[in-house]
């Protein structure tokens, strides 16, 4: 559509960054290509931030989660689901769209099953080693999967999709190899929502940081659920640092660090390879169908991570891990290598180029000369 007519596209998904801002990354590619982008999701997951933030418009829909969920959040997504589905038609119908863009997670749920009411063309992003719930339904009628990981393949339509990667943003991608200096820098990142398990973890590891003081710095992103009180506690315990609960520069804050220990999730494992930083992944356990074990196994078998199962991450577990890598730069140099080697440059503008071309071969949207290329 470059040189030809302007599009309207819907992505759809939410809950937690990892189905946000992948899309954010797609849809200022279709921007820069003259198309118009509208995001579906709830108020009540941090797309309702993220997404007027970056100045597009976003549809409200009700959606619950039906994997991994106790009997009362199973009832009231249940109760939900019609009306999501229901509005989307009606705000579908408006929109018009020539394809949606689907995040997956179940946020996006109600949002495919309207769109596959109205005929709209369907391209799904699968960033996980293990496909959510939703997509691998989803997958069986969509048009084109993109994958962020090989092994997900196995679970769509042969011929139907491609490795194309995560979307992230392209800062990352020139963040710099660093050696580490006098000071090694850590950065710790428990997700968009906080991770309970980091910050106890952390809380614990402060007293055998405080006997290594001025040899560490420590930036912990701790959510806003216990920003208030961790804060507090971390001002008096003598380790160099600072407990935040959120970084909008994280790029900034990767470029700084010499190690992150993070959760697993498929926008984390994809920012690490793209800017090719050395990691301690601890998978957050109740991942729908345990997916971010399976990516973090993806990058333990590439050299790029070391694994520290949450049941197993105490203070004392956080501490020897950051320690022995402090204490090995040629095996970090190794890990940043190896995690720079998964990382795939291009993946919104390959989603971009995806979804023009499949809007072209449904509804005629698309100029001739990418009608040309598809041929």
């Amino acid at each position: 559509m470059r040189g030809g007519r302007r599009a309207s596209f819907v992505i759809a998904g939410g809950g937690t960054g990892g189905h946000v801002v992948p899309g954010l990354a797609v849809a200022a590619e279709l921007k820069a290509r003259g198309h118009e982008v509208v995001f579906f999701g709830t108020k009540a997951g941090i797309e309702a931030k993220l997404v007027p933030a970056a100045g597009y418009r976003i549809e409200w829909i009700e959606a619950g989660g039906v994997n991994r969920v106790d009997w009362r959040t199973l009832a009231q997504s249940a109760w939900r689901a019609p009306r999501g589905v229901a509005r989307a038609w009606g705000r579908l119908g408006r929109i018009q769209p020539a394809a949606m863009f689907s995040l997956g997670g179940y946020v996006a749920a109600p949002v495919m099953a309207a769109a596959a009411l109205r005929g709209v063309p369907l391209v799904i992003l699968e960033p996980n080693a293990m496909p959510g719930l939703a997509n691998r339904i989803a997958g069986r009628r969509a048009r084109r999967v993109l994958l962020g990981m090989a092994e997900a393949a196995a679970w769509f339509p042969e011929g139907r999709s491609e490795v194309s990667g995560v979307p992230v943003r392209e800062a990352f991608f020139s963040i710099r190899p660093k050696r580490p200096g006098e000071v090694f820098r850590v950065l710790i990142l428990g997700g968009s929502q906080g991770s309970r398990t980091l910050n106890r973890a952390f809380r614990e590891s402060w007293p055998l940081f405080r006997a290594q003081r001025g040899r560490y710095r420590i930036v912990h992103q701790c959510g806003s659920a216990e920003a208030a009180e961790l804060a507090r506690d971390f001002e008096g315990s003598g380790v160099d640092g600072q407990v935040v609960p959120f970084i909008g520069d994280v790029p900034g804050a990767f470029a700084e660090a010499d190690l992150v220990v993070s959760r697993a999730g498929a926008s984390a494992v994809a920012e690490l390879a793209a800017a090719g930083k050395p990691s301690v992944l601890a998978p957050y356990p109740f991942s729908a169908d345990d997916h971010q074990r399976k990516n973090a196994e993806a990058f333990v078998r590439a050299g790029a991570a070391v694994l520290a199962p949450d049941a197993e991450l105490s203070g004392e577990r956080l501490f020897r891990e950051i320690e022995r890598a402090a204490g090995d730069p040629q095996g970090l140099e190794r890990m940043g290598a190896a995690a720079r080697r998964l990382a795939r440059p291009g993946a919104a503008r390959r989603a971009a180029e995806v979804l023009e071309e499949i809007a072209g071969e449904g509804c005629g949207t698309v100029d001739t000369a990418l009608r040309s290329r598809n041929n």
